[in-house]
């Protein structure tokens, strides 16, 4: 154990040390520490897995759940800026000195079992979900399902926002063989809600095969969307009329809080929430770096985290439908394990100057290779950034009024320039 007084920052280094590799898929070794903690769990614990959109239906859920006046636990990954973002409770996210405690209490039992930065995290956020006494624990699933972390709890309902392309070297190379991966964290008995329009085979045969409950987006429940964007969600307890677009941009997003509504009703828990409360709650809603719009000199700076082909898509969508600029310069920065066709050949018609940078990750692509492949896509230039910073200034020094500046590629990318642009807003003390 690292010596008392430690910050943060000296353990989260730390947890980095403790298994050879970053992601070691398995739920033993979480399971094995649990069964050591013996934690009291809430009357609720809802798991949120999917491809895209998992961070944004925590963010809901979160939200209409505090709404309706019950305490919520909501623990999500990676984060933008600051570790403390993955454990938020009752909409806060929690002080250093409980995470480390958490930590501490996670280490007297650990003994000699390896566990990763995510499965020491996860137990962490666990402990201090207990130590709160929450009504309902909000959990999203970092990696697949079956053998990730979170899955080593049972859950008293399960959403799975969709299922595309990502992280194939981990879930396999096809949306088959990921969503079966993905449906490990259904259980028999347990609801389990799918927000995507088609839901994959495997999803279906495996909730069937263990006698849960499935709910599917068109079939048992559904969104009516007006020319205007307000829309009315219809399912088995009822109908919300007249709901105004979630703060969150794109219209996925009504698909997202539609997909939510219905896992809330099969987990019992949409009793107090009406379409007074959704108007309240998610039209105001944000989170960072999902289409988040800042204006920073008189730019338009745009900042999303896409990194697979559908989030670009998607992405891509969502510029459309927004005021049009004249220029738009993109910044982006990869991880080496990425689909680099399938998430610039979507955003090719909405970029007119690319920047290629180096995400903050031991798995990150290099920048001149990503300009390489970038340039011999799109046919455009793509300037090579020795840093973030330096990407930020060309940017600034090209970009006008009339322009914007798109960020995205991964939260590796999206973190630190937003932290670059909030550290100079800051006034000086």
């Amino acid at each position: 154990m690292l010596p008392a007084g430690a910050p943060l920052s000296v353990w989260l280094t730390w947890l980095e040390t403790l298994s050879p590799t970053e992601i070691n898929l398995g739920i033993a070794r979480v399971r094995l520490l649990l069964d050591r903690l013996q934690l009291p769990l809430p009357v609720k614990i809802l798991l949120i897995a999917g491809t895209n959109g998992k961070g944004s239906c925590v963010a809901m859920t979160d939200a209409l759940l505090r709404a309706a006046g019950l305490s919520v636990g909501a623990y999500t990954s990676p984060h933008i800026s600051r570790y403390n973002e993955r454990i938020v409770v009752n909409g806060e996210a929690v002080d250093d000195c409980v995470i480390i405690n958490a930590f501490e209490v996670v280490e007297a039992v650990r003994g000699s079992t390896e566990l990763t930065y995510f499965e020491y995290g996860t137990l962490a956020a666990l402990i201090v979900f207990t130590e709160a006494e929450l009504d309902v624990w909000v959990l999203e699933v970092g990696l697949g399902g079956r053998l990730d972390a979170t899955n080593a709890i049972d859950p008293t309902a399960v959403l799975i926002t969709n299922i595309s392309l990502d992280h194939c070297a981990w879930l396999g190379n096809d949306v088959e063989t990921i969503a079966l991966e993905k449906a490990g964290i259904i259980r028999a008995g347990i609801p389990v809600t799918y927000g995507g329009n088609n839901v994959p085979e495997a999803i279906q045969r495996h909730s069937s095969e263990l006698g849960a409950d499935l709910s599917v987006a068109g079939r048992d429940f559904r969104v009516d969307i007006g020319t205007d964007g307000i829309w009315s969600w219809h399912g088995p307890s009822g109908d919300l009329e007249s709901l105004k677009e979630p703060g969150l941009l794109g219209e996925f997003q009504i698909h997202n809080a539609a997909a939510v509504l219905a896992m809330l009703d099969t987990a019992s828990l949409l009793d107090g929430i009406d379409a007074d409360l959704v108007n309240r709650v998610l039209p105001s809603l944000s989170l960072a770096g999902r289409s988040q719009r800042l204006t920073v000199d008189g730019v338009e700076w745009f900042f999303d985290v896409a990194h697979n082909p559908a989030a670009a898509s998607a992405l891509a969508t969502t510029l459309a439908s927004c005021e049009a600029r004249n220029t738009t310069f993109a910044i982006v920065g990869l991880r080496d394990d990425k689909d680099v066709d399938g998430v610039i050949a979507p955003l090719a018609d909405s970029v007119d100057h690319w920047i290629a940078v180096l995400p903050n990750s031991e798995r990150a692509m290099s920048s001149g290779e990503l300009a390489r492949q970038i340039s011999n896509l799109t046919a455009r230039a793509c300037l090579v950034a020795d840093s973030v910073a330096d990407a930020v200034k060309f940017a600034r020094h090209e970009a006008l009024e009339s322009d914007r500046i798109l960020v995205t590629g991964s939260f590796f990318t999206v973190g630190p320039i937003l932290d670059q642009l909030a550290t100079e807003s800051r006034p000086e003390i």
